[in-house]
């Protein structure tokens, strides 16, 4: 499991004072700002964030360390990382999706399938991506009760009841 979590990424400039405009992946976008200091991805760079306003397709900021335009302007396009034990303990039946990848996928009847590649959200409920020996390219499984009736993190497994035609 990974450290750190990613809770939101640079959509770009906004203004010319070197305000940037961040896109918040919170369930309440404004607590991006209250899990304390911000990492790039590679952990090379770190931010304070101090939200200044909403703005179109976000949220107005500033970062520590970021003065002008052009210094925004050249974080377009970056993930921001919060330290896992700043955010929230979820709920047993919630995950975050950094705690899914990297899961052993086995069938009802306990068959490896897999590992969890990937999870992805495109506006229609999570998606797990699965890759394995036996599949000839990464498997697309929605992520709901039905398809994936157990998640053991103690364990670090998952059983997916695969529907008809996927298997």
């Amino acid at each position: 499991m990974t450290d750190r979590i990613c809770v939101g990424a640079i959509a770009g400039s906004f203004g010319v004072q070197g305000e940037v405009r961040l896109k918040s992946f919170c369930a309440e976008p404004t607590a991006i700002a209250d899990y304390g200091t911000l990492y790039t991805e590679d952990g090379s760079r770190s931010f304070k964030v101090k939200l200044t306003r909403p703005v179109a397709g976000g949220l107005g900021a500033r970062l520590t360390g970021i003065a002008t335009k052009e210094e925004a302007d050249a974080l377009k396009g970056v993930n921001l990382y919060a330290d896992k034990d700043r955010l929230p303990r979820l709920p047993d039946d919630e995950y975050y999706y950094a705690d899914l990848i990297g899961l052993e996928v086995r069938d009802p009847g306990g068959s490896a399938i897999g590992t969890v590649a990937a999870v992805h959200n495109h506006g229609a409920g999570d998606i797990l991506e699965i890759n394995g020996p036996g599949l000839p390219r990464g498997l697309l499984l929605p992520f709901t009760m039905a398809n994936v009736p157990l998640v053991d993190m103690a364990a670090r497994c998952l059983i997916a009841d695969l529907p008809e035609g996927l298997e």
